[in-house]
């Protein structure tokens, strides 16, 4: 039996507004999954996308004085907006999910009866990376896929730097020198700094790959040829 958990990020559950297109593709692609492969389980651990955003914006829209900010409210409300991503992801699977949402990865009652595990946000100081690496060292997986709108790890923010270079793989050493070692409410990084710490001491590595691709997903749970970024492989 294999286990694999996936953070799919909240860019591709929602960017603007649901994806449904995309949940539809995902959902199909999961299941094909699981019934070519009737031993094996699968843990989403889902990102909070437009909701988290536009909630946060307005917030700091209303509270305009910086030092009068509170980045545990920004990110209490951004932990919120995972939770009704990951109902909605929960309640897409159906009978394949038959426990419910997990908000505290480290709840030692947690249950997995079913094929499919759905998590949501656990508390400020981290996204759901963390929760996701949580999760593979509560069950044992040995790598985190994780799923955004960017296909692979740029040198630089390719955005703002054209010169910024893809990169295939990356130590977990050299990648926390990318991203450093704090986290910000809202933080744009391919895996955020605290779960990448966790993940490099628990020796368990990421994939960061466009979900959006979803037959380049099924390839990553295949152990295939697929294209993305290895970070401490």
């Amino acid at each position: 039996m294999r286990l694999s958990v996936l953070s799919v990020g909240g860019s591709i559950i929602a960017p603007d507004k649901v994806n449904s297109e995309f949940l539809a593709d995902f959902l199909a692609k999961m299941k094909q999954y699981l019934a070519e492969n009737p031993e094996d389980k699968l843990i989403f651990v889902c990102g909070g996308g437009a909701p988290a955003r536009v909630y946060q914006q307005a917030y700091r829209a209303v509270v305009t004085n910086e030092q009068e900010q509170d980045a545990n409210a920004q990110d209490w409300i951004g932990i919120k907006a995972t939770h009704i991503n990951a109902e909605l992801v929960k309640a897409i699977f159906g009978d394949l999910c038959k426990d419910s949402v997990v908000t505290n990865p480290t709840d030692e009652s947690i249950k997995f009866a079913g094929r499919v595990l759905v998590a949501g946000g656990w508390k400020p100081g981290f996204s759901t990376d963390t929760d996701a690496v949580y999760l593979a060292k509560r069950f044992g997986a040995q790598k985190v896929i994780n799923l955004s709108n960017i296909a692979k790890v740029y040198t630089d923010d390719p955005r703002k730097n054209p010169d910024a270079k893809p990169i295939d793989n990356i130590s977990w050493a050299d990648f926390r020198k990318m991203v450093g070692d704090e986290w910000v409410p809202g933080k744009n990084a391919p895996f955020d700094p605290i779960a990448s710490r966790l993940a490099q001491e628990a020796g368990i590595i990421a994939i960061c790959a466009d979900g959006r691709n979803t037959e380049n997903t099924l390839a990553i749970l295949n152990d295939g040829k697929f294209e993305g970024t290895v970070i401490g492989g």
